[in-house]
C-alpha cells in the first residue's frame, strides 16, 4: 500500500494518511484482515510525527474502516467495503467544498436532507 503526503497541502497530514487508506480500500488494494504499517514505521518513512499517523488511524477507526489493537497494530475491518470507503471520501470532499463556500453546518445538513428526500 502506498502512502503519500504533501506537506505543502492545506489538508492536515493525518487526514492525508487516512485518505490514502480509504483510497486503498475503495480500490480494493487492501482487504479485510490486512495489517497497516506500524505507526512508528509509517511515520519514519513519511518523515512525520508518530502522533500524526495515529490521528489518521484514529479517524479510520472512528469510521469503522480499521481496528486498532494494542500490540497488533491497525487492521482493516471486515466492514471496510470499497463502496463505503468511496462514499466516505466523497462526503469529506463535499464537506471541504461547503467550508470553502462558507456554508454553515445547518445549511449543509439541509442540503443533504433535501437530497435524501428527493427521488
Amino acid at each position: 500500500m502506498l502512502f503519500r503526503v504533501d506537506p505543502n497541502s492545506t489538508v492536515p497530514l493525518g487526514d492525508q494518511i487516512a485518505a490514502s487508506v480509504r483510497r486503498a480500500v475503495a480500490e480494493a488494494t487492501v482487504a479485510p484482515g490486512e495489517r497497516l504499517p506500524a505507526a512508528r514505521v509509517l511515520a519514519e518513512s513519511l518523515g512525520v510525527n508518530v502522533h500524526t499517523v495515529l490521528r489518521g488511524y484514529q479517524q479510520l477507526r472512528d469510521e469503522g474502516l480499521i481496528e486498532l489493537r494494542r500490540g497488533r497494530g491497525a487492521v482493516v475491518t471486515g466492514g471496510a467495503s470499497p463502496q463505503r470507503a468511496r462514499l466516505q471520501e466523497r462526503v469529506r470532499e463535499v464537506v471541504a467544498t461547503a467550508r470553502e463556500l462558507g456554508m454553515t453546518e445547518a445549511e449543509l445538513l439541509a442540503l443533504v436532507r433535501t437530497a435524501l428526500h428527493t427521488p
